[in-house]
């Protein structure tokens, strides 16, 4: 009796020691901030502005293009610049996918990359850090081949 008594309580013990899962409600503000955030990264392309493209990009921010690496802001606004210039938008993005750590402080979105037509030709990932209040900016962006969104 005494030995069931006591497994009962290491069991208790065992289970008050897990990891506690963050409120979905949190959980949720937290994963559409971000995806709202992603959303305006976005627009600034479409919008043709590189300014504010820039203003959502980390100071140590690690791009990817091919296999060339960018690495910090202004690396990346060289790069990408010509990409906002002329009438014409050469690709957009929205993310279909949206996960943050249990601490708060990083993201990752993800989602289709399409042409001027409307194909999808790409899959982006893009990794969010939490610099300030409701302050997301990207520290690693990175293409990958088109695959199927979530499950």
């Amino acid at each position: 009796m005494l030995a069931r008594k006591l497994n009962r309580l290491a069991l208790i013990a065992v289970v008050g020691a897990l990891p506690a899962t963050p409120t979905s409600a949190a959980d949720d503000a937290a994963k559409e901030q971000v995806r709202a955030t992603e959303l305006a990264f976005a627009r600034t392309m479409a919008e043709r502005n590189l300014s504010a493209f820039g203003e959502f990009i980390a100071g140590e921010a690690v791009f990817f293009d091919g296999t060339t690496v960018l690495r910090g802001k202004s690396k990346v606004i060289e790069e990408w610049a010509p990409l906002f210039t002329g009438a014409a938008v050469p690709f957009s993005w929205e993310p279909d996918q949206v996960e943050v750590l249990e601490s708060g402080t990083l993201a990752l979105s993800t989602g289709p990359v399409r042409d001027p037509g409307g194909k999808v030709v790409a899959r982006f990932n893009t990794i969010w850090r939490l610099e300030g209040p409701n302050k997301w900016r990207v520290v690693f962006d990175k293409g990958s081949p088109p695959s199927p969104g979530p499950k």
